[in-house]
Formats: structure tokens, C-alpha cells, sequence
């Protein structure tokens, strides 16, 4: 059990199957790899790396934009399929990492060290609201695609409201890294984006 590791290259397989869906414009492969390239420039502030490595490759596992219940199936599917290749403390620990994705907001439970691992995991997941304005504008047109079940009206009203909630908190990023990297630019592309979504 301690010298497997939790993701290994079968499992890599078959997470990266779930992720290569065509219904899947955002919540694809290639976030998940960016996820992970974060994670790595990171990896030094990470107390348990690969537990948060096993939350970037679970967490969007089960993607359905119809669904309410993404994030506790991922979790659940991770508990599945890392069953017996950790602890029970350990296991608990990354689905409730990608339980918090549902709201990204920090669990307020664990220890300090747990609640680094989950901030610095909630930060590189929306890494993205702070990238430069025309990936954000790529980003957002992808989301718009996983919707494009949403008439366009309610679509606009939806996502302004995720958006607006963003922005209304004291700070989008948890850690004080992200909020220096990513925080002004972040700001500035939901802000545009609410004001586009705003025009008709």
C-alpha cells in the first residue's frame, strides 16, 4: 500500500478517457494537465503533494453541466478507485478537497496543514479567472459550450450571478501566492465579463 502510488499510469488512462468526452470544452484533459503543472511550481508549499495531485485528477471526473451532484460523485468515484492504495484519514482528505470545489470555499475542518493543502488546491482550480484576457475569453466561451443547453437569457443571468459572487468576495484566491499572482488580473477579466454578459 505505501510504496503504490495513487495515481498510476492504468489510472491516468482512464481518468484521461473521462476527460477526453466531446461534451467537454473546459472541464477537459488539458485543465487537468495545467492543474498539475501548477501543483509541480508549488509542489515545495504542498504538504502532501500527491494527495493533492489525486484531487487535480478526481475532481472533475464526473462532469455532467446538467448535474448538482459533479463533485461529491468525483469524490465518491475517487474513494472507488483509490480504495486500498491509502489510509481511510487520507482518503477522507482528498474527496473532501474535491467536495470543496462545489463551492470553493475553504471545509472548515483538518489541520493547518490539511487547509494549505485545500487553499493552494482551490487556487490553482480557478487559476484561470486570473489568466491574461484572451484565455479568460477562451475560457468563458468554453464554459458556454458545456451550457449550450441554457437559453441564452438565462445563461447570461446565471453565470453573471457566479461571477458576481466571485467578485464580491474580499478575496477570490485563498493564499497570499495566488492572490499576488492572479488577484488583479482575475478582477479585471470578471468584471468584463459581467459587463459583457450584461449587454444585450
Amino acid at each position: 500500500m505505501e510504496n503504490q502510488p495513487l495515481i498510476d499510469e492504468p489510472l491516468k488512462r482512464e481518468l484521461s478517457a473521462l476527460y477526453q468526452a466531446k461534451d467537454r470544452h473546459y472541464h477537459n484533459l488539458a485543465h487537468i494537465e495545467v492543474m498539475l503543472a501548477l501543483a509541480g511550481d508549488y509542489r515545495a508549499s504542498l504538504h502532501d503533494p500527491e494527495a493533492v495531485e489525486a484531487a487535480i485528477w478526481f475532481h472533475d471526473a464526473i462532469y455532467d453541466s446538467r448535474a448538482k451532484d459533479n463533485e461529491v460523485r468525483s469524490a465518491a468515484l475517487a474513494e472507488e478507485k483509490l480504495d486500498g492504495r491509502t489510509d481511510a484519514e487520507r482518503l477522507g482528505r482528498i474527496a473532501a478537497m474535491i467536495v470543496a470545489t462545489a463551492t470553493h470555499e475553504l471545509p472548515h475542518l483538518g489541520d493547518e496543514h490539511f487547509m494549505r493543502d485545500t487553499a493552494l488546491f482551490l487556487d490553482i482550480d480557478l487559476s484561470i479567472l486570473g489568466a491574461a484576457p484572451d484565455a479568460f475569453d477562451a475560457y468563458e466561451q468554453a464554459i458556454r459550450c458545456e451550457y449550450g443547453w441554457v437559453e441564452e437569457p438565462m445563461w447570461r443571468a446565471g453565470r453573471s450571478a457566479v461571477l458576481k459572487d466571485f467578485l464580491a468576495r474580499r478575496h477570490i484566491f485563498h493564499t497570499e501566492e495566488f492572490r499576488q499572482r492572479f488577484e488583479p488580473q482575475a478582477r479585471q477579466n470578471i468584471a468584463r465579463s459581467i459587463e459583457a454578459l450584461g449587454q444585450t
